[in-house]
């Protein structure tokens, strides 16, 4: 077998594998050396049957062998004599074979790129604190207390007003016809709730028992019924009561309504919510920073076969979210082009965090153990009532699924272990500052799992080299 090494840029590397012909056809000869000894023709005794007539009957299934041994030897040897460590899965071509002469495959890979040592004691970062006013706990409560709210007939009949609740009968049509869904009896709709239509609740406003109404809406763009999305709907039908609010009553029966026996009890219970919720942010918003920092300060080059497998994720993702929504690149405000390049650029700092992450991990010994994995099952199994060891069942038999809930836990233990290391000063702010840019934390949380799941990648990619 002769090794020689064709490409060598950057992360790409190149080899082109040959093995004799002559080495082909004397494991061929071994091989139906081996099936003659337990092969059973008519007419022939055991282990007698002639090596022509092996050939002959065995021949092609035994080079398809050979030929899938060989190459797989060969590639093992590639990446063992050249100490690689392949992003993803070598690429392998037999490029030239006849029966009789040699065999010539190709080799082409992405290496994993050094990760530069990163001192993380040296790292800085700020824990936003916030904390826990009456007037947070005060709005839970009366949150609390709408949801239990109660409605009765006015002393005075009188028509319907904003936070009123409407009983209702109706029937939608489009085009003149009824469909799906469109129609009720006797259903209640809090006006000013949002949870109808847009358009049907202040439609009722003025309304009394008795009172019939005809409302004519067009139906958002978005609505998830994409065969009534943006369709004129007629909705007609009769008011039946009209109910007043209830004062809403913030006391020990309201805590009763929700398993506590004191108000007070209610109250610490929410301060405790509240700032479990509080620390929640704060880990995201300083986890943020992290990230960013890694992203901007260590600059090295990616695997662009991991940086393709990301973005194709992205926009797999981005492309269904705009077919369920109706949205168009146009309505986005960019090109098929522009959002192209710039989903390119979040894939290429995901795939960059990951390849970090899973390096700062594997330098200090982190791992997900089997208790925790079997927890997270656990919780994910929790989400299906009734259908519990179904789910266990679908993570067991699906390695894919399995690593999709260990890749966030070890995010988690690695960010976790930076924290520890790195030099944090808090600073207090006020709720509102500690909750700011929403869209900006989510999309460094997407980033992280997805930084995560790359680094899942690089380590299967590694598990295949040792497998061979």
């Amino acid at each position: 077998m002769q090794i020689k090494e064709v490409a060598q840029e950057g992360l790409k590397r190149g080899y082109k594998v040959t093995y004799d012909a002559a080495e082909i056809e004397e494991r061929i000869e071994k091989r139906l050396a081996e099936l003659a000894k337990t092969v059973r023709l008519p007419g022939f005794r055991p282990g007698k049957v002639p090596l022509g007539l092996l050939r002959k009957r065995y021949g092609p299934s035994v080079l398809g062998e050979i030929l899938e041994q060989v190459v797989e030897e060969g590639s093992r040897k590639v990446l063992t004599e050249h100490e690689l460590k392949p992003a993803l899965r070598p690429k392998v071509e037999v490029t030239s074979f006849d029966e009789g002469k040699d065999l010539e495959f190709s080799i082409d890979l992405e290496v994993l790129p050094e990760i530069p040592r990163i001192d993380l004691s040296a790292i800085e970062l700020v824990r936003y604190t916030a904390e826990v006013d009456e007037d947070r706990v005060r709005q839970s409560l009366e949150n609390l207390a709408k949801a239990q709210r109660q409605y009765e007939a006015p002393e005075e009949p009188r028509p319907a007003q904003e936070g009123d609740q409407v009983v209702i009968d109706f029937t939608g049509y489009r085009d003149g016809e009824t469909f799906e869904g469109g129609s009720a009896e006797n259903l209640p709709v809090v006006i000013g709730s949002g949870s109808m239509l847009p358009g049907f609740e202040e439609g009722l406003v003025g309304k009394k028992p008795g009172d019939r109404f005809r409302l004519e809406l067009t139906v958002p763009e978005d609505h998830p019924n994409k065969d009534l999305a943006g369709k004129e709907i007629v909705f007609e039908g009769t008011v039946k009561e009209v109910r007043a609010p209830k004062p809403l009553a913030i006391d020990d029966e309201l805590a009763k309504a929700y398993g506590f026996e004191k108000l007070e009890e209610l109250e610490k219970a929410i301060r405790e919510r509240l700032e479990q919720e509080y620390k929640q942010r704060a880990r995201e918003k300083m986890k943020r920073q992290l990230l960013d920092h890694l992203a901007e300060t260590y600059r090295f080059e990616v695997p662009q076969g991991m940086v393709d497998l990301e973005f194709d994720t992205i926009w797999k993702q981005l492309t269904e979210e705009m077919e369920r929504s109706g949205t168009s690149f146009e309505a986005m405000g960019k090109s098929e082009e522009e959002l192209r390049e710039e989903y390119r650029d979040i894939a290429e700092r995901r795939v960059r965090l990951g390849l970090i992450l899973s390096d700062i991990g594997n330098q200090n010994q982190i791992k997900v153990e089997a208790d925790e994995l079997q927890q997270a099952m656990i919780r994910e199994a929790q989400r299906y009532p009734g259908r519990e060891r179904e789910v266990f069942d679908f993570f067991r038999n699906n390695p894919a699924a399995l690593e999709q809930l260990r890749a966030p836990l070890f995010e988690d233990k690695v960010v976790d272990f930076i924290f520890e290391l790195a030099k944090i000063r808090d600073e207090k702010v006020s709720v509102e500052e500690l909750f700011e840019d929403p869209e900006d934390e989510e999309d460094a949380v997407a980033g992280a799992k997805a930084a995560a799941k790359a680094a899942a990648e690089v380590e299967a990619a590694e598990s295949a080299k040792d497998e061979g």
